[in-house]
């Protein structure tokens, strides 16, 4: 990068900005001269929440510095504005980041991918760069980051604030993750929370983290008693407290920082990724031939994607590497829409049923009956079906949703592992006990959060410490089999739940339809899951 061409250019931005000046003292302040950009009429809304605005002339000069970086971590260095209190809570967090030099070259190598893209999107929206420090924060910049408390990717939105701000999650795609679309809605989430508390940043980042209800209810509450309602004196969860001063710690270390401590690795100011549009679905593996890039630098741009290709319905994009994406759209143009998901002809066998051949080939029973036009869950021995499949094995998808539950199940721990099939009435808190071990320690091992729901038959495997004494639970919990239960006359729900020794909700639950109806007909199948080693 040459710098004398961007010092020569941000010379050049000062000359015209004292000619503008000397200009504009005679004319109307409401036009612009000759030497002043445009500004956008979007950016006026967002202008007016900041304490300060830029004049045309600032704003010109702004532009010319930032090109003078060439790496990002100096541009949001060079725009650092929070007032950082030395007290005790800040100190603490910053001798924590400073004392693990390694931690922090890892997390700020990690963020290259993604930090000018970010830097970009809070410049155009006239945020505080500070917000930039925030995904370390949050996720250590790991877009596939998942928390105890259901928040996912590297803004960890939990899910009903991933949805309240268009972030999509589904079979296919989980929005959270979408490194794209997360940042926007972090910064649109981030920019409500900042009007909501009257402009004080501290206020909106608690409330990012804890919720803006705990903040709100304990600024009212320090109100009502009389104590001063700035972020320091509120009560709030323990969580909260550390994590805005780990926001101001890092800045501090930031303001502070010397290239040759190396901590802040180095990211270039260039843009690293484009958005492409596919306009259809596409398998993973195709797209990222296509662009000539390894699947695992493919995940690390698309971590939204959860199966092996795109979603049917959208969103129809991904995203690539800039210097890749004029050999992506060339390839693209070259192959039709139905030839870039790969399908397998499959007929019908005597006991199928759309849900057991969806479980089969790792597909959802919505998809089989949109490709194959079909309107009920009706399906007849002998017919054929088409159905979507990866082109290459599943465990070429390393970081879809199964292959990351795989690779973590398989991480050796701790103890001896021992797998369990979840059995009716089971829940993660029971499990727990049963094996006594740490509940969040449980659901970490399976990829999950502990409040995650879990299903009669789902795989889960523990590391115990006391390994003779409970594998006989391990043998014994095996003998769960899924059975079908043809009804005879005189049955009820209540009955059958009796006589397998299952509950009565569970049944409803197995057989949705049958627990909607009145009566049950003699012949009615039910499908039940029992623990044989208890019938007798």
């Amino acid at each position: 990068m040459n710098f004398k061409l961007y010092g020569f250019a941000f010379a050049l931005a000062l000359t015209g900005c004292k000619t503008a000046l000397i200009n504009t003292s005679s004319s109307d302040s409401n036009s612009a001269t000759a030497s002043e950009p445009a500004l956008s009429l979007d950016s006026l809304p967002q202008l007016a929440e900041l304490p300060y605005t830029l004049t045309p002339c600032e704003a010109e000069i702004k532009d010319n510095e930032t090109l003078a970086y060439s790496d990002v971590w100096l541009r949001v260095k060079s725009q650092l504005n929070f007032e950082i209190p030395d007290n005790r809570r800040v100190r603490a967090q910053k001798n924590w980041y400073s004392k693990h030099p390694e931690y922090m070259k890892r997390v700020t190598a990690r963020a290259a991918p993604y930090l000018f893209d970010i830097v970009e999107e809070l410049e155009k929206n006239n945020m505080p760069l500070e917000l930039a420090l925030l995904p370390i924060v949050e996720s250590a910049f790991d877009p596939f980051a998942y928390s105890h408390g259901r928040a996912s990717g590297m803004w960890q939105f939990i899910p009903g604030t991933g949805k309240n701000f268009g972030l999509e999650q589904n079979w296919w795609y989980d929005g959270r993750r979408d490194v794209y679309l997360s940042t926007r809605a972090a910064i649109r989430y981030l920019k409500s929370l900042h009007k909501r508390f009257d402009g004080d940043w501290l206020h909106a980042l608690a409330a990012y983290n804890s919720g803006q209800g705990n903040v709100s209810k304990a600024i009212k509450r320090n109100k009502r008693r009389g104590k001063p309602t700035d972020f320091w004196s509120l009560k709030l969860p323990r969580e909260t407290k550390a994590y805005v001063p780990k926001l101001l710690a890092l800045s501090e270390m930031l303001a502070e920082a010397k290239a040759e401590e190396g901590l802040w690795t180095p990211v270039d100011n260039l843009p690293y990724f484009g958005r492409v549009a596919t306009e259809s679905q596409i398998d993973l593996s195709l797209a990222a031939a296509l662009a000539d890039i390894s699947m695992n630098d493919f995940y690390q741009l698309n971590p939204g994607f959860n199966q092996w290709a795109t979603a049917p319905k959208g969103p129809h994009y991904i995203l690539l590497p800039v210097d890749k994406i004029d050999q992506f759209t060339e390839n693209l143009a070259k192959i039709p829409a139905n030839q870039r998901i790969s399908f397998k002809k499959y007929t019908i066998k005597s006991g199928d049923s759309l849900i057991k051949i969806a479980k089969k080939f790792g597909t959802t029973v919505q998809l089989l009956k949109d490709n194959n036009q079909i309107r009920n869950n009706s399906i007849r021995a002998g017919k054929s079906l088409l159905i979507p499949v990866a082109s290459k094995a599943r465990d070429q998808y390393h970081k879809s949703a199964q292959q990351r539950l795989v690779a973590r199940q398989n991480t050796k721990r701790s103890g001896r592992k021992i797998t369990y099939y979840v059995k009716a009435g089971d829940s993660i808190w029971d499990i727990s006990r049963k094996f006594k071990v740490n509940m969040r320690a449980l659901a970490k091992w399976n990829n999950m959060a502990p409040t995650d729901p879990i299903k009669v038959g789902q795989k889960l495997v523990v590391w115990s410490k006391q390994p003779e004494q409970f594998a006989s639970l391990s043998t014994a919990n095996k003998k769960t089999k899924k059975i079908y239960y043809k009804v005879r006359s005189g049955d009820s729900l209540a009955r059958i739940a009796d006589k397998f020794k299952v509950s009565l909700a569970s049944v409803k639950k197995w057989n949705k339809s049958a627990g909607a109806k009145k009566y049950l007909q003699p012949g009615d199948s039910l499908t039940l899951y029992v623990d044989i080693t208890r019938q007798f």
